[in-house]
């Protein structure tokens, strides 16, 4: 192909910038408040090449790392490629050899074997060290104080499986990272690798099931006590891939199914659940115990957000056909039948936050990107091809929701949360947001955002002077967590 193409994946928020960048001093509109100090580091997809097909999807783009960081009330501004064994050999090359999304079968032959993540979905840190993750492959280490990429991470060598998680989950008192990759074993395997790092960022666990089938498994869940594996029907095929066809098509007649086991425990203790046929779930809440009841809340939907995998399985319907809802499940882990209790509680939306402290317990609130009913329709472009203009806050406990809405032609990308250290206050939610200024041009601010009261808007906002990427997920480090990093 001689340019990109002129999909949904390739215009709008989509357009490839393909520009590495420094800048310090952003402008400042209104007072960063001073306990803000850290740094807001953000994974952005942006394909450094035009692809090797027309149907190449944004998921494919190359990892780029995106850094705010936070010093005395001033912003400065980075963004560099997470520099994979796949974006140095294209690099190299002067041009794309990776194929279709997921299917090494479709790749110039020259890079048969080669590593084909492009860690470009969630930017995790843990024991002082700054990963950059996509579930496809494992994590790549990146300084972040340079941006400088440091080389594929397993564990010192310990690390089995073939792939990691975008989702793992820190318990905020242990300190031990909790974690999962699933086609572990290979291309099209039913093989999840459950893992366990202890504080120091060490390996301890690495235990290995088959789900019930292979799916897509993009995020799990701990509890005090448990580990939850949610299965949904987005399934590969060895045959299809083979034939240069999607890695992923989605069923909409095949029953999902969650398992539940205790998170210090043995695989064989898993008991599965049956769950509704062809619904779906990419990011969950949070799960806690109540007794002998385990809670799980999930962004739940009919059927697949993303088109591209529902089309391949045949489910043609349009975005906003898609039904769904914040919703709880509920499992029993004192009944004999394989059945949970399900129940709306909140609106639909996506791309979920909790306070770290409350990460596997209960919790007063959360966050989650949404759509305003009034605010006209959603700008094109981030993952699925339609942005959010909606910033919900939930009390779960008591369905309370208050809600940022945004105006015509503006999105706003997953928030992280900033922990307050005044009592009584709820602390600090930052998010990027986006506005359309003219045809297929944009601009982008980051927001700063009172996490008790989001319907207000931003407390202060940082304008970028360059075009920014839709982001996946981002993460908050703190100064301190930086500083100790720096001094080991």
């Amino acid at each position: 192909m001689r340019g990109f193409p002129q999909t949904i994946h390739f215009t709008g928020l989509n357009q490839p910038v393909r520009m590495e960048a420094s800048i310090r001093n952003l402008p400042v509109i209104g007072d960063i408040p001073a306990e803000i100090a850290g740094a807001f580091f953000r994974a952005v997809p942006d394909p450094a090449h035009v692809p090797m097909h027309e149907d190449d999807v944004v998921l494919s783009g190359d990892g780029m790392v995106s850094r705010f960081l936070f010093e005395d009330g001033q912003v400065d501004y980075d963004i560099r490629y997470v520099e994979t064994e796949r974006y140095v050999l294209e690099r190299d090359a002067r041009r794309a050899l990776f194929g279709r999304y997921r299917n090494p079968f479709t790749d110039d032959p020259t890079v048969a074997g080669r590593d084909r993540t492009v860690a470009n979905t969630t930017p995790v840190w843990h024991a002082g060290r700054l990963f950059m993750t996509k579930e496809d492959g494992r994590a790549y280490e990146v300084d972040p104080a340079t941006l400088d990429t440091i080389g594929r991470w397993d564990f010192y060598g310990a690390l089995r499986s073939e792939t990691f998680t975008a989702h793992p989950r820190v318990d905020p008192a242990t300190g031990e990272m909790f974690f999962f990759g699933y086609e572990a074993g290979g291309l099209c395997t039913r093989d999840i690798a459950y893992g366990i790092a202890d504080a120091g960022g060490n390996l301890v666990s690495e235990q290995w099931f088959e789900a019930p089938y292979c799916a897509s498994v993009h995020d799990f869940a701990i509890t005090e006590t448990r580990a939850i594996f949610p299965i949904f029907p987005t399934t590969a095929n060895i045959d299809r891939l083979k034939a240069g066809g999607a890695h992923w098509a989605h069923q909409q007649d095949l029953e999902s199914w969650v398992g539940v086991m205790p998170r210090y425990g043995k695989v064989d203790e898993m008991r599965w659940f049956r769950g509704p046929k062809g619904v779906s779930a990419f990011h969950l809440v949070n799960a806690y115990d109540e007794g002998d009841r385990v809670h799980l809340d999930l962004c739940l939907t009919d059927t697949n957000a993303f088109a591209f995998m529902r089309e391949a399985g045949g489910i043609h319907r349009q975005p906003w056909e898609i039904e769904g809802a914040l919703t709880r499940w509920t499992f029993d882990l004192t009944s004999n039948d394989d059945g949970f209790v399900e129940r709306p509680i909140g609106p639909p939306g996506d791309l979920p936050r909790v306070r770290d402290v409350d990460q596997g317990r209960p919790y007063p609130f959360a966050f989650y990107c949404s759509m305003n009913p009034a605010g006209g329709p959603p700008l094109p472009g981030g993952p699925v091809g339609a942005a959010f203009n909606a910033l919900i806050r939930i009390e779960p406990d008591s369905g309370r929701v208050a809600m940022m809405t945004l105006g015509p032609d503006m999105a706003v990308s997953e928030p992280v949360h900033i922990a307050s250290a005044r009592d009584g206050h709820d602390g600090w939610l930052l998010a990027v947001v986006d506005r359309r200024t003219a045809d297929e041009k944009f601009e982008s601010e980051l927001w700063v955002i009172d996490a008790g009261d989001v319907a207000a808007g931003a407390v202060a906002r940082v304008p970028v002077p360059v075009r920014l990427r839709p982001q996946v997920h981002g993460a908050w480090v703190s100064a301190a967590q930086l500083a100790a990093r720096a001094g080991r």
